[in-house]
């Protein structure tokens, strides 16, 4: 299939992955369909290898609206933040929000969160949730990646990393340029720009299915903020090896006191193996951080995909431009 022409500038790209997101679509692009947006703009939608009929849902859908999409398709499943970066890469717009295909965050707050990059001349604006409609497990992990990502990452400040916000296109397009395969769309804006602020913004309940965030993609995201974006643990892992190292110097000038002040004593055995288990633990632990950088290191080095786009296509109204032009 020939790719289409690439759109003219526009103002604003509306960014949004897909992945078993079939019931969905309907409401999602009918809610797109219906918004008052006062500039250019265009919608570029990643089907992010979706099992089910999304892509069929999608193309349906787009064909009886007035509004035309830029829709891709990966091969396979690569993740949300892979999606966005092709979504990135594939935007024309002076500035990008991507937001959720599930509803959760509502398509009109999109529009506040570009008019406060735009008015306040930031880089990048997350969507601030008041109340977040997530399983209690979900916003504990969520609330532990945060906290790690602003302790890890070269942050201006402490606030909540959500996946709703708005970059601006030559920032984000920039950020697209990353091709590991272990992307974190948030550590590599920090490595661009500190002029970052947030909104806070509403948070409503998913439309259609269950979330497909795990507990399993929860830690292979904290594994990502840990080792690709930060020397932090391997800091950390010579910092405890020092201290003991410091420990251990310590007990031996104690026990030889002993020995020489109160004679020779035998030490329990228990106490031995208890200490045996704990450093033996300590060292596999800190063994396996420095692995998990060598393995990651390997994986890129070997150019394992970040993602790989099956199709490209335009997709609605005929003889519409891709760009949803002026409306309002």
């Amino acid at each position: 299939m020939t790719p289409p022409s690439r759109p003219a500038p526009v103002e604003l790209s509306l960014v949004i992955p897909l992945y078993r997101s079939g019931g969905c679509v309907e409401a999602l692009i009918g809610r797109l369909e219906a918004l008052a947006i006062p500039c250019s703009w265009e919608l570029v939608l990643v089907d992010d290898g979706s099992p089910d009929d999304t892509l069929e849902q999608v193309r349906r859908r787009l064909q009886h609206t007035s509004l035309r999409g830029l829709v891709l398709r990966h091969a396979r499943n690569y993740g949300e933040h892979a999606a966005v970066l092709t979504g990135y890469r594939h935007s024309q717009g002076a500035w990008i929000v991507n937001l959720d295909d599930d509803l959760q965050n509502p398509p009109e707050e999109a529009l506040r969160l570009w008019r406060k990059a735009r008015e306040e001349e930031l880089d990048v604006v997350y969507g601030e949730y008041r109340e977040k409609q997530h399983a209690t497990w979900r916003n504990l992990g969520s609330r532990f990646a945060n906290r790690t990502a602003n302790w890890l990452l070269d942050l201006p400040e402490r606030f909540y990393l959500s996946s709703f916000r708005c970059v601006s296109g030559p920032i984000a397009r920039r950020v697209a340029e990353y091709q590991g395969p272990y992307p974190y769309i948030d550590g590599l804006l920090s490595q661009y720009t500190q002029r970052i602020g947030s909104l806070e913004v509403s948070h409503d309940s998913r439309y259609n299915g269950v979330s497909n965030y795990n507990l399993r993609r929860l830690v292979r995201l904290w594994l990502t903020i840990f080792t690709s974006f930060s020397i932090m643990p391997l800091r950390l892992a010579s910092l405890l090896g020092m201290g003991l190292a410091g420990f251990g110097l310590v007990v031996i000038v104690l026990l030889l006191l002993q020995v020489l002040l109160l004679g020779s004593d035998v030490a329990g055995w228990l106490s031995i193996i208890c200490a045996i288990l704990i450093f033996g633990g300590l060292q596999c632990l800190l063994i396996g951080v420095m692995g998990e950088y060598l393995g990651r290191i390997f994986l890129t080095v070997s150019h394992k995909p970040q993602s790989f786009v099956r199709s490209m296509e335009a997709i609605g109204a005929p003889g519409a431009p891709v760009t949803g032009g002026s409306q309002g």
